[in-house]
């Protein structure tokens, strides 16, 4: 019985293992930014919560709104990156653009923020304009090779 498992744990003599290594290659070729994900998806989750973190959901209610919307697009952004990488590239730009909102957001839909919602939402969205470029960067990098 123990032969029978020590051939199931090693598949390098499969008929299929070179195409499933090309084909794993392919997809995963020059993903330099797979580090990038956990980050993108961090950054998301903090800007969905951190009116309650900060606690301005109550002098701050549309900017609430906007702060877990705008997170959970940047999460579902990098799910998207993690699951597949090979179509969700493309969207790097928009999350540069999602980080430039939300840095602009706060004086457009706040309505006289303090200084710690202010602060809070440049660094989310500088984070998050600095993440996509490294990802669109990546993405750049992976189509011309």
């Amino acid at each position: 019985m123990s032969n029978v498992s020590d051939t199931r744990s090693d598949i390098s003599g499969h008929p299929d293992a070179s195409e499933m290594r090309a084909r794993y290659d392919r997809v995963m070729g020059g993903r330099d930014v797979a580090l990038v994900d956990a980050p993108v998806f961090l950054v998301g989750l903090y800007c969905a919560v951190s009116p309650w973190v900060l606690h301005f959901t109550a002098s701050q209610p549309a900017l609430v709104t906007h702060n877990l919307v705008m997170g959970i697009a940047i999460a579902v952004l990098a799910l998207g990156f993690t699951m597949m990488p090979e179509r969700m590239y493309g969207l790097s730009w928009a999350m540069c653009a999602i980080g430039a909102w939300i840095i602009v957001s706060t004086w457009v839909v706040g309505n006289s923020p303090d200084a710690g919602v202010v602060l809070n939402n440049i660094i989310v969205g500088g984070l998050t304009v600095l993440l996509g470029l490294v990802c669109a960067g990546a993405a750049t990098r992976s189509r011309s090779t």
